[in-house]
């Protein structure tokens, strides 16, 4: 049986700081559509989620049509708002040098799953350049929106990885919930939209308050489920071949 592990990533929150970008775009939106603008943390308490969902969430009394405008009205916010050099969406301190360590095991591969669409996704990932990092990208394009466990099922069939070998690191209580279902570890980010206490209540196996404390949380935890017998080996040892 393989032993290869995968560790699923959500991206805003995570390991991006798009707050204010959505924020901005979310208040375009509304403004379009003659729809008041709502509080900065109403708008943020529905990050994780997929855009029609997060959208229908905020606005509960309004139509499908009314929803389905203002969801394309954000979309085009937000693309038009990458042009604006007062706002853009830096990577949290720490997030590119701890997945290149991951990236570098031979035993273990890294993925995103997200709100986001795959365009959207791509161009972060691009602006950054860290999308070699990723050998699997889970979006709401193709998924029912989380806390649905499909993004970490895909995600684990497309790389051979077994639920208990895998993990999902997010911000939300949506990516806590969304790895229970699917029957892998989640950990929690304590920088993003959730609070610590509400991440843990969902599910969280454990929250980290930075992202340099990820890898040696991860290694710990791989060495806690080596049986007893088995060699632990070496950062590079053999999980497996990368894909």
């Amino acid at each position: 049986m393989s032993n290869l592990k995968l560790v699923v990533f959500d991206c805003d929150g995570t390991l991006v700081d798009s707050q204010h970008m959505i924020v901005a775009a979310m208040g375009r939106a509304m403004t379009a559509h003659g729809l008041p603008a709502l509080p900065r943390a109403t708008v943020l308490s529905i990050v994780g989620l997929s855009l029609e969902q997060a959208i229908t969430r905020l606005l509960p009394a309004e139509d499908l049509a009314t929803i389905a405008l203002v969801q394309e009205s954000y979309r085009q916010a937000f693309f038009h708002l990458r042009d604006d050099p007062e706002l853009h969406e830096p990577l949290f301190e720490g997030t590119r040098e701890v997945l290149e360590q991951l990236s570098a095991r031979d035993d273990v591969l890294l993925g995103v799953a997200t709100g986001k669409s795959q365009r959207g996704l791509r161009a972060i990932l691009e602006l950054h350049d860290i999308r070699d990092l990723f050998v699997t990208l889970q979006t709401a394009d193709d998924h029912p929106s989380k806390p649905h466990p499909s993004m970490m099922l895909q995600a684990m069939a497309e790389t051979g990885a077994r639920p208990e070998n895998t993990v999902i690191v997010g911000d939300t209580s949506y990516d806590m919930v969304m790895g229970r279902e699917a029957r892998v570890r989640p950990i929690g980010v304590s920088w993003g939209y959730h609070e610590a206490d509400e991440l843990h209540a969902h599910g969280a196996e454990l929250v980290v308050n930075q992202f340099a404390e990820l890898r040696p949380v991860l290694e710990n935890m791989w060495l806690a489920d080596i049986q007893p017998g088995q060699a632990a080996g070496s950062t590079h040892g053999g999980g497996g071949e990368k894909r």
